[in-house]
């Protein structure tokens, strides 16, 4: 494979981290990331990234505010 730019790595993050990749790919994004402060900072958040949403879904919101705020909106849709 041609030495991997930032910005077609970004395309195959997915699949990267899925282990879908051939070996060859792997090994190129693996050696740009090594070698790429950027790239890696934006793997590291990609990975992060499920567990920030389950951890930001799974506060629940008291039932007033709940409440004050389907009101509100059905106010302004109604």
């Amino acid at each position: 494979m041609n030495p991997l730019a930032c910005a077609s790595g970004v395309d195959l993050i997915m699949d990267y981290l899925e282990g879908l990749l051939a070996p060859d790919v792997r090994a190129a994004i693996e050696s740009h990331v090594a070698g790429c402060p950027r790239c890696a900072a934006f793997l590291e958040s990609y990975r992060a990234t499920p567990e920030i949403l389950r951890r930001a879904t799974a506060e629940m919101i008291p039932a007033d505010l709940s409440e004050s705020l389907l009101a509100s909106l059905r106010a302004r849709l109604g």
